[in-house]
Parts: structure tokens; C-alpha cells; sequence
């Protein structure tokens, strides 16, 4: 009867760090602004949760994304899935496509499996977080291209407080590196990116550094 409690109790607290993510909150807003190596503002990324599903211990959320440049024109639009199973954030990895390629993808024909990259609810500095490889087929106009995206390295290295115009929270600095190979009729054009993401604990991610600029998170509705 006791460890039938205890299960319970572990389980409704596992639901409510699901909960508080902000990407699984139905008809959440969530603006990113987007800088550039600068440190200048160059767009934002605008994510609203159209629907949001439970099953067992898993929330899945549909997130609708628009891409405006700094001129307030809208560039690229997306949708991508959320999904919480336990605790343990799941991001499409499609949302983690650097700027320049969602922006020149954004009205190609493309095909992916759904690959997700996790963040653990129990994660502490010292850990080494799971690698993830996303492969995707486009279509852009009749040219086939190929993308293969592989975020590996990724260590947790402290903990960091991060403030923005959205608020303030305490996050876990995560640094990765992620290898990029874009092929055009079998030609391979690859890239490395190091970047570093502050994850707050049941809310998301608030912020991103790379040599190539940077978001965060600058309002929430």
C-alpha cells in the first residue's frame, strides 16, 4: 500500500514538472529574439503551442514556429513536437537547424524521421547528456539535397542564473557540438558549430551562445 502511495506521489510530481514546461502549456506564446556574432538583434522565432495531448506519462505538444527578420518580415515557418516523458524534456531536433538553413528550407518539400534530443529532469553538473543525429531529405524546387545533423558532446558544466526581459532562472549551462553536412547532388558541405544552452530545470531552455550569435528568450504570453 506504501510503495503504491509512493508511486503515485512520484508520478503526479513527474507530471507537474511536465506541466511547467513552456512548450507544454496549450496556447502559450514563446518569442525568442535572434542575435547575431555581434551581440545586435537580427529576427526573432515566435513558437505557439497549438495542442497539447497526454498519454500514460507522456505530454505531447504540436508548436507552430515563425521566423521574422529584423525588419519584422516573416522568412520561414515550421511546426515541430514537444514531447515530456517522466520529467525528461524531448525537442524535435528540427527546432535545433541553425537560422540560415530554417530560413532557406522553410518552403522546401522535406522528409525526416522524427528525432528528438533530451534533457533530463534529474541532470547535475559532470553528466554527459545522450547524443542525437537527425537526417533529413529536401526537395527545394526540384534540387535533392540531404542534411545530416549530429549533436554530440554535450556536458553539463555548471549551473548559471540568466536574466532577459522574459524573467529570471536558475539554468544548467549544457556545451555541445554539432556537425552539419549538407549535400547537393552528392556533394558534402560540412560545418561544426560549438554552442552553449542554459536549460531551466521544468521550464526549457532560456538562452543559446554560438560563434555565430545567439536567442533568447525575450517574452512569454
Amino acid at each position: 500500500m506504501l510503495a503504491s502511495f509512493a508511486c503515485l506521489l512520484t508520478n503526479a510530481a513527474l507530471a507537474q514538472d511536465c506541466n511547467a514546461f513552456y512548450f507544454l502549456q496549450k496556447n502559450k506564446t514563446i518569442e525568442m529574439s535572434i542575435y547575431n556574432k555581434k551581440g545586435d538583434a537580427s529576427g526573432k522565432q515566435v513558437y505557439s503551442v497549438s495542442d497539447v495531448t497526454n498519454s500514460g506519462d507522456n505530454i505531447t505538444a504540436t508548436v507552430n514556429s515563425e521566423m521574422f527578420d529584423k525588419k519584422g518580415k516573416s522568412i520561414a515557418k515550421g511546426h515541430s513536437q514537444i514531447v515530456c516523458n517522466g520529467g525528461v524534456m524531448m525537442i524535435d531536433m528540427t527546432m535545433q537547424l541553425p537560422q540560415a538553413q530554417q530560413e532557406q528550407f522553410s518552403k522546401a518539400d522535406v522528409k525526416a524521421d522524427k528525432i528528438f534530443i533530451e534533457y533530463p529532469n534529474n541532470m547535475k553538473e559532470g553528466d554527459k547528456l545522450k547524443d542525437a543525429t537527425l537526417s533529413m531529405d529536401i526537395d527545394n524546387a526540384g534540387m535533392k539535397q540531404s542534411i545530416n545533423m549530429v549533436t554530440s558532446d554535450r556536458t553539463v558544466t555548471g549551473k548559471e542564473s540568466v536574466t532577459t526581459t522574459a524573467g529570471t532562472w536558475d539554468c544548467f549551462k549544457i556545451t555541445y557540438k554539432s556537425k552539419i553536412t549538407i549535400k547537393t547532388m552528392g556533394i558534402g558541405m560540412p560545418f561544426n558549430i560549438e554552442g552553449t544552452e542554459w536549460f531551466a530545470p521544468r521550464f526549457g531552455i532560456v538562452k543559446t551562445e554560438s560563434k555565430n550569435g545567439g536567442t533568447a528568450i525575450t517574452a512569454i504570453k
